[in-house]
């Protein structure tokens, strides 16, 4: 599969865009800032968490 530089840039604008709100829902500190670290790393175990669900482990 091949893809041209503008599909290239539009794949990753949605990819980061998406990384961003995750960080945001699972990393915001009830003062209203975001800690990215916490919020990347809460995402990550979810999306694990999840996928572990859906096979039954869980």
């Amino acid at each position: 599969m091949s893809w041209t530089a503008q599909e290239v840039d539009e794949r990753l604008k949605g990819i980061m865009a998406s990384i961003h709100e995750q960080c945001c829902k699972y990393g915001t500190n009830p003062d209203g800032t975001v800690n990215y670290v916490k919020g990347a790393n809460v995402a990550g175990f979810m999306k694990v968490a999840r996928a572990m669900m859906a096979q039954g482990v869980l």
